[in-house]
């Protein structure tokens, strides 16, 4: 038996196992030096069922703006009406009540309202379908923080504030309000698509 065999194997083996440890350990040095100079720490993460659970609460910043925007928004359409209603009191005085008065269509409007009106109501302004679609979208997700689950409630307190406005006005509502109201429910089925429901 040569025992010479085995010795230059276990060498070799020797050579070899030194070499892949000193191999291993630049690479360990090499990534710890890229690490500490990047500042990178790597801890083990322990996800549970529990904690994953996403909360959801309304977004008041948003909610604030949208109503203060809309505040701002109605004064002018109303300073727009008044003004409008100013010129022909004796028409308004012999209406019940401004909703009466505006729905009955017996009255005049200058020039100057009659544009500032369509330009608001047009396809892509303040009062049209779009803006305020979207605006009373974005008004329920900011309430509710955006969850899922308060999709249908959202959609049923539109659609009573919708009726209560027929009831406001004394009767259908303008078909420019039907379109919204269209629009509307529209977002909230999408709404309701997207979060599987």
């Amino acid at each position: 038996m040569n025992v010479n065999g085995v010795t230059s194997t276990q060498a070799a083996y020797s050579s070899y196992t030194s070499a892949a440890r000193e191999s291993t350990a630049a690479e360990t040095q090499k990534n710890t030096t890229a690490t500490e100079g990047t500042g990178v720490v790597y801890e083990h993460s322990t996800n549970t069922t529990d904690s994953a659970k996403k909360t959801y609460k309304p977004n008041t910043s948003l909610v604030n703006q949208l109503k203060a925007d809309a505040e701002a928004r109605t004064s002018q359409l109303k300073s727009l009406v008044e003004q409008m209603m100013t010129k022909q009191s004796t028409a308004y005085g012999q209406a019940n009540d401004i909703w009466q008065f505006l729905r009955s269509g017996n009255y005049k409007v200058d020039p100057a309202t009659r544009l500032q009106a369509q330009k608001d109501i047009s396809e892509n302004g303040y009062w049209g379908v779009k803006q305020t679609s979207e605006r009373i979208l974005s008004f329920a997700t900011a309430l509710t923080g955006g969850d899922p689950d308060k999709i249908e409630e959202m959609r049923a307190a539109f659609e009573k504030g919708y009726k209560k406005a027929e009831k406001t006005w004394g009767g259908n509502l303008p078909s420019i309000c039907q379109q919204t109201y269209d629009a509307v429910l529209s977002g909230f089925d999408k709404m309701a698509e997207d979060a599987g429901k």
